[in-house]
């Protein structure tokens, strides 16, 4: 654990992901992590994955465990009725992991939706007598809800989620099952309807958790303490990101991101920060928690995992749609991919816009072809054009090119905390190593890994280390991957890479701590990357390690906490009052 936590963590490992590019750039879009992020997923939000989480679980009990967050459907307005968000039921939502290095799924958890709206085909919906007529309502609800399914939901939405190993498409397929189940449908489950309000949901906390289910994962040993945990439902967003500011042009003072001591300036208008825009919205929360040993592969403790979201390659739209719910279009063909998401921010700021729909149809496997959106990142370079009036050309991209140190770290993991054993295929993706334990909600480090590193002073007192468990050794709620990726993007790795003494850093340190001067691609000919990363490659020096965007991602949302507890995330946002 001694060999390379760089204090960098963020933007993804990926390849052209990686881009760390963004460098500090990024550090601010770092926000938002998946929200509209390529040109063809804005004309479907229902599949745009907005984050991806997965870490080992910090919930009193449940160290063996680990869970696995896929969040969909960005930017949801509380009051969005009458027909809410519910997700796709032509849509194919997945969670993949790799636990052999090679960049290709070789577990699969496949979510499928129905939406169900109430009465029959001849007479369709929940219908109240007007007159002498039934007629039916416009709205999704027709009285109070307070259990699943509740008699006046309108429309009922259910899911299956089916384990597939091997190949996604062609591999072995078993359900999962509901523990508890008492009826004879075990295998599907429901999902409770987004917060309407206080009025129609006294209680969205107690009923959201009738909506938790322990579960029975195939493969898996069956027994109390195998018994794995699953919700699906909205939460509250739990990223932050000032995007107005960011997009344009990042418009904030650079005399504020430069900083510590305005880490959360953004809560202060004063500042000129902007402020947390998805601070009022939901999401939609894919979550699972799944036994270690059900993810692992042999002695290897090291996963790797991404979402992804397909649709059917042809819809026809009917004219005249019939009678029912969702009735305008006729999907069919084969699945395609068209949304995928590992770490966070990769497709956001470092793969260029006319790769961004590639990407997203992308898998990890192939990521090669994106590289040089990673050794020649212009996240830096654009950040240095946003801020030219304050500092000259040069003042910010670190000159170590191509840039070994974001290849290293983000492609094949860090070694000795989160890198596969073996010969490991470059490929962005969330990397995760179950034998690290899991900190306590307190105790962790919201700059993750790095951030440990700088605590303790760098790679020669890492024994005093308390929480290698944070990003980009997975992602949990509370890590700040937009700090955590500004200051790798800026060449804090370097600083690290310079000499084990974080003290001693200057100009000539080229000790190469974490090997990070040299990037090598297999192949039946390797090809060997080289670049100079020290001290002297990084203009902001010291100022570095200081960087952040002005939004504190562990401060919550007043009134909207996150726990301790699956599914972790806080409640979503009532559209009226409070419940």
């Amino acid at each position: 654990m001694k060999s390379k936590p760089m204090p960098s963590t963020c933007l993804l490992p990926l390849i052209g992901a990686l881009a760390t590019a963004y460098g500090l750039s990024a550090a601010i879009p770092a926000h938002a992590s998946s929200h509209r992020e390529a040109p063809s997923i804005t004309l479907t939000p229902k599949v745009d994955a907005t984050d991806f989480y997965m870490f080992n679980s910090y919930e009193t009990g449940r160290g063996n465990f680990v869970s696995i967050m896929a969040n969909y459907l960005p930017l949801q307005d509380p009051y969005g009725g009458p027909n809410y968000f519910s997700l796709d039921p032509n849509a194919l939502y997945e969670i993949h992991i790799d636990n052999n290095g090679n960049g290709v799924e070789d577990i699969t958890f496949q979510f499928r939706f129905t939406n169900t709206l109430k009465g029959t085909t001849s007479s369709p919906g929940i219908q109240i007598p007007i007159g002498t007529a039934n007629v039916a309502i416009p709205i999704i609800q027709a009285g109070g809800v307070t259990v699943p399914n509740s008699p006046a939901l309108n429309v009922n939405e259910t899911f299956t989620v089916t384990v597939v190993r091997g190949n996604r498409r062609t591999g072995t397929r078993s359900v999962v099952t509901n523990v508890d189940s008492a009826d004879t449908t075990p295998a599907v489950f429901d999902k409770p309807v987004d917060n309407i309000g206080s009025k129609t949901i006294p209680d969205y906390t107690a009923y959201a958790a009738q909506h938790i289910y322990n579960i029975n994962i195939p493969g898996c040993t069956v027994s109390p303490e195998t018994q794995g945990k699953l919700f699906v439902g909205q939460r509250k967003d739990p990223f932050a990101v000032n995007l107005g500011v960011i997009f344009d042009l990042v418009n904030v003072p650079l005399g504020v991101i430069t900083d510590p001591s305005l880490i959360n300036a953004a809560t202060d208008p004063a500042n000129n920060a902007g402020f947390d825009a998805v601070a009022d919205k939901n999401v939609t929360t894919l979550a699972i928690e799944v036994p270690k040993s059900c993810l692992t592969a042999g002695a290897d403790p090291v996963i790797g995992g991404w979402t992804t979201a397909s649709m059917r390659q042809a819809r026809l739209l009917n004219p005249v749609p019939r009678r029912g719910h969702g009735t305008t279009a006729i999907n069919g063909g084969a699945w395609t991919q068209v949304s995928r998401l590992g770490h966070p921010l990769v497709n956001e700021v470092v793969i260029g816009l006319p790769d961004k729909d590639r990407f997203n149809g992308s898998r990890p496997s192939g990521d090669l072809q994106f590289a040089t959106y990673v050794t020649n990142p212009t996240l830096p370079r654009l950040l240095e054009i946003a801020f030219a009036a304050d500092v000259p050309p040069g003042s910010i991209a670190p000159t170590n090119l191509p840039r070994t140190d974001l290849l290293n770290v983000f492609l094949t993991g860090i070694a000795g905390v989160n890198r596969p054993a073996g010969t490991v295929v470059p490929a962005e993706m969330l990397r995760l190593n179950t034998a690290i334990p899991a900190v306590p909600l307190a105790s962790q480090n919201r700059l993750g890994v790095g951030g440990e590193v700088v605590r303790v002073g760098g790679a020669a007192n890492l024994d005093s280390a308390i929480d290698l468990a944070g990003f980009p050794n997975g992602r949990r709620p509370n890590d700040d991957v937009v700090d955590i990726s500004l200051i790798a993007v800026a060449g804090a790795l370097c600083l690290a890479n310079s000499v084990a003494d974080l003290t001693q850093i200057n100009g000539t340190n080229n000790a190469d701590v974490f090997g990070l001067n040299t990037f090598t691609i297999p192949g039946a000919t390797p090809t060997v990357l080289t670049s100079t990363c020290n001290a002297a490659a990084v203009p902001l020096g010291a100022t570095a390690l200081a960087l952040h965007d002005g939004i504190d991602q562990a401060v919550d949302t007043p009134g909207y906490v996150r726990t301790s507890t699956f599914p972790y995330f806080a409640k979503p946002i009532p559209g009226a009052g409070t419940n």
